[in-house]
């Protein structure tokens, strides 16, 4: 009966998804032709399990085969991108591959998908690891995804299910990158990848580029295997941007104040940039006898961004003092007091939404950026079998380095406003229409002062350079964040027969981990007339200006000329011969943590699946060093320690030969990132203010339940419904409170009542949440259903997250989670038949909250909801040769935050779309 059941399902389920009639137009992810193994058994510690082999023919359907062999045989809840699958669609970082599995919602910049949440968790609550060895991330705790290149994995696995013998900080999940063995194939093998396209916006260009090198070969003391890769993404772009600062007024006391918000000030950031991502890998395997295998693995990956950027900032409050107090209504006059400028002035008939504003500062930054963010790891390993004993062992070295240098930045401003204006005429008046959230337009005038001390509005000028500015402050910044993390990691395994169940597995572990994340900032600051003259730096934009308008498509209300490069550098070298770079004490912190942690666990395999259980225990010790208010000759040294255990059970119950039930409860805690907890405490003895980390802040701690029901129908079906909720407490939040501390008192000085802006633990919160997911292949059911072959080429995936979460801020406050979206979906669909395959995929999220923000800044911070649709085309020539057209963000949706609500945008930027063509070649 049950057979007869799970045959009648499989019709039920596709008859309801023909007559949906729900398919979209399809694209691609068609493969190279020559044999891919995968392997089954996800588990870091031994990948010589069960096989799949792609062979090429229907490469898509079968490393959905593969993946979902990997899903089913996992003794844990994971999601999987298999084999051939990795990187073909338009992913060209780890991110964007994996952003289309179920329960994954990425967050992006500058249109390129960086961090990852996973089931409505905050980013930093997902690790990273390589071949199950976890790495420490450029900025820290929150793991950047976009500096590593889609291919260099063999296999990604969202592992969402936290057993003991995973890290303790992970909470919500970890990404698991495989990487490439020589073992993958049968002998010498070569795979290349080329292509080259169009960003749109700004007649850019960009190319892709990736090589793997991989052979096996038979000595006399055993099988080697050897495999070598390399990646390049490299893209030009600009962008259109818009940016606005709000803020409450403190003087605009007239009816309905208390619900106004003002435009402190907006601007223009007009980048041009390239952005690279590359990768180089090599690993060299040996088994020197048969259950053995030992490795060396050594990978460098890095994000570039090599930017310029011409930042255009309207100071609408830049006479905020002077605005006119008074609490009663008033008769609408366009023309604001004698000696103000109309801000903030419902009086003038302006609103925060449009007005206009007189004899303005016009504050112009103009900078170069060479951002690098680099991981580069080496792993010493190996897996012996020793019959019904396992020994694994893991000795990783990775230095992570968040390069955040700036090479130049020049800051340009109007001439002062003078005694109540004598100098606004010299100034801009600004003509401002934010009704749009999706466009702020501003238009810009001369200014008029009239005799009786106010302003009117005179001529309108387009061109920006007409306005007086003179140069202000040259800075150029070297800063460098650099973790360096050493593991060691043993882990023992013994099956015994016949014990529970048909098999138990017990399995011991001990690991340690010593971090070390240093900062390196140093400035070169010239702000003054005699020190620009002393230096033979002239003070006037066109100095530096070239040929050539706005590249972009957003209509600005304006022209400018962009600067060039190597005309700011050279005014740089200028700086140099008179000034040097200073170390910047306030920001210089060092923070070492050592973790000794240990596990137990034991496997029950019986005749209707296996039970999981068993416990981590981890002790942390932190040394932070800092400078107390930025003075080299007052460090502060402090030492914190803290033991946790992490408790979790894990049962999979095979209901029968298709379908399987999950139900686990784990427990974890996300520790407070390095900066936060550095003691680089500034205080200020006349506004009673402290501000920096906080060494006492604790770990964010999580109590879960999964529970999962996944139904497979062969060759390469699945639908999957599951649930979560996870219970939590003292979770982080920047916030203000009173210091209560004597550690900042001297010279007769009590700061301990001072208040003390840091990160601070909250009260407690929840996640829950539900997850769908359907993937299917038409292809099996075209002879039952009648149909013709040609249709056997149609597939579909979907799936669905729908999430709630709650915390509690320190002052007693319920908010949502950072980074966690009420919802996110994924529909796909493809067709593949015939060497011809084509895909789309679209991706949504609702809105998610980005930060808390005082009452005086306009409230909390908002990402807009986000949607993306990509499509793809192969075919494939011969089994050796294939191409390929990638179609990047095709609808041009913009990224958009905004505060307190959704009219208000803080900012707004598109990128363009993305078309790209290439040749795949595998031998």
């Amino acid at each position: 009966m049950v057979a007869d059941f799970a045959r009648s399902s499989q019709g039920l389920f596709m008859r309801a998804l023909l007559s949906g009639a729900a398919f979209l137009p399809t694209a691609a992810l068609a493969g190279p032709t020559e044999e891919v193994p995968v392997a089954v058994d996800p588990s870091p510690a031994d990948d010589e399990g069960q096989e799949i082999v792609v062979r090429g023919s229907r490469p898509i359907a079968e490393s959905e085969a593969a993946a979902l062999e990997i899903q089913r045989n996992s003794p844990a809840l994971v999601s999987v991108i298999a084999s051939d699958a990795v990187g073909r669609l338009p992913d060209q970082n780890i991110a964007q591959a994996i952003s289309r599995l179920p329960g994954v919602a990425v967050e992006r910049d500058q249109g390129q998908a960086r961090y990852v949440n996973l089931r409505g968790a905050p980013k930093k609550w997902t690790t990273l690891s390589f071949d199950g060895v976890n790495v420490v991330s450029p900025e820290g705790r929150a793991a950047r995804f976009d500096s590593i290149p889609s291919a260099i994995a063999k296999q990604i696995i969202v592992r969402k299910a936290v057993t003991p013998d995973m890290v303790g900080e992970t909470i919500s999940g970890n990404i698991d990158i495989i990487t490439r063995s020589g073992f993958d194939q049968d002998g010498f093998h070569v795979a290349g990848k080329a292509g080259y396209g169009l960003v749109e916006l700004g007649d850019r260009r960009e190319f892709e580029g990736s090589l793997v090198v991989s052979d096996r070969f038979d000595t006399g003391i055993g099988e080697f295997a050897v495999s070598s890769s390399a990646s390049l993404y490299r893209r030009g772009m600009v962008t259109d941007n818009f940016e606005t600062d709000w803020e409450t007024v403190e003087q605009d006391r007239r009816p309905g104040a208390a619900d106004r918000i003002w435009a402190r000030e907006t601007e223009n950031k007009l980048y041009r940039l390239v952005r690279k991502n590359y990768a180089l890998s090599t690993r060299l395997d040996w088994k020197p006898a048969p259950g053995h295998r030992i490795y060396a693995e050594t990978i460098y990956s890095a994000f570039q961004d090599d930017e310029q950027r011409n930042n255009y900032i309207f100071d609408l409050d830049d006479q905020q003092s002077r605005v006119p107090i008074g609490t009663a209504a008033c008769t609408v006059n366009a023309t604001p007091p004698a000696g103000t400028t109309g801000y903030a002035d419902i009086c003038t008939g302006n609103t925060p939404l449009r007005g206009t504003v007189y004899g303005i500062d016009l504050n112009s930054n103009f900078t170069v950026r060479a951002y690098k963010q680099s991981v580069f790891t080496n792993t010493l390993g190996g897996d012996h079998d020793l019959d019904t004993w396992r020994v694994s062992w893991r000795a990783n070295y990775t230095r992570s380095i968040d390069d955040r240098t700036q090479p130049a930045q020049l800051n340009y401003d109007s001439p002062s406003f003078g005694t109540n204006g004598a100098n606004a005429a010299n100034r801009l008046t600004v003509a401002y229409d934010l009704t749009d959230p999706q466009l702020a337009r501003v238009q810009l005038y001369r200014t008029i002062r009239n005799a009786n001390g106010t302003f009117a509005r005179g001529d309108r000028v387009t061109a920006i350079e007409d306005f007086p500015r003179s140069l202000a402050r040259l800075r150029s910044l070297i800063a460098a964040d650099t973790t360096d993390a050493y593991t060691a990691r043993l882990d023992l395994s013994h099956d015994v027969d016949g014990l529970l169940g048909e098999r138990t597995t017990f399995a011991v572990g001990v690991r340690f981990d010593d971090r070390t994340k240093s900062v390196d900032e140093r400035l070169l600051e010239l702000n003054s007339a005699a020190q620009f003259t002393a230096a033979g730096i002239p003070t006037n934009y066109g100095q530096i200006a070239i040929p050539g308008g706005f590249q972009g498509e957003i209509p600005l209300g304006y022209t400018f000329q962009y600067f060039g490069k190597g005309q700011i550098l050279d005014l740089v070298d200028r700086a140099k011969t008179i000034g040097t770079y200073r170390d910047q004490f306030a920001n210089l912190y060092d923070v070492n943590e050592r973790i000794y942690s240990a596990y137990a666990m034991a496997t029950v395999t019986t005749g209707w699946g296996n039970v999981i259980g068993g416990a981590r225990v981890e002790h942390i010790r932190n040394r932070s060093s800092a400078f107390v208010n930025g003075n080299a000759a007052t460090p502060l040294t402090i030492d914190r320690d803290i033991t946790l255990v992490y408790p979790s059970l894990h049962l999979n119950y095979d209901v029968n030969d298709r379908m399987k039930a999950r139900l686990s409860f784990n427990t974890g805690a996300a520790r407070p990132d390095y900066d936060q907890l550095a003691p680089n405490l500034s205080f200020n003895d006349a506004n009673l203010t402290i501000s920096g980390g906080n060494p006492d802040a604790k770990p964010e701690k999580a109590m879960g339940v999964d529970a999962y029901v996944e139904y497979y129908v062969a060759p390469a079906g699945f639908l999957s419904f599951g649930a979560y909720y996870k219970r939590l407490r003292d979770v982080l939040f920047d916030t203000t409170r009173t210091f209560n501390s004597d550690v900042l008192n001297a010279n007769g000085v009590d700061r301990s009542q001072y208040l003390y802006s840091a990160i601070a633990n909250g009260g407690t919160g929840s996640i829950i949440g539900i997850e769908g997911a359907i993937q299917q292949q038409l292809d099996p059911f075209v002879a039952d259903l009648g149909l013709p072959d040609w249709m056997g080429g149609f597939g579909v995936q979907l799936n669905a997250t729908l999430n709630r979460s709650r915390a509690e801020t320190p002052d007693g406050g319920r908010v949502q989670l950072p980074g966690a979206s009420d919802a996110v979906y994924n529909i796909g669909a493809y067709y593949e038949k015939y060497g011809f395959s084509a895909r789309v995929q679209y991706q949504n999220r609702s809105r998610w909250l980005d930060d808390l923000g005082s009452t005086a800044d306009g409230g909390d911070f908002y990402w807009a909801k986000d949607d993306e649709l990509d499509a793809s085309l192969r075919y494939a020539v011969n089994r050796n040769v294939e191409l390929f057209g990638n179609f990047s963000n095709l609808l041009n949706g913009p990224g958009r935050r905004y505060v307190r609500e959704t009219r208000y945008t803080i900012e707004r930027e598109s990128f363009g779309r993305r078309y790209q063509a290439g040749v795949r070649v595998n031998f």
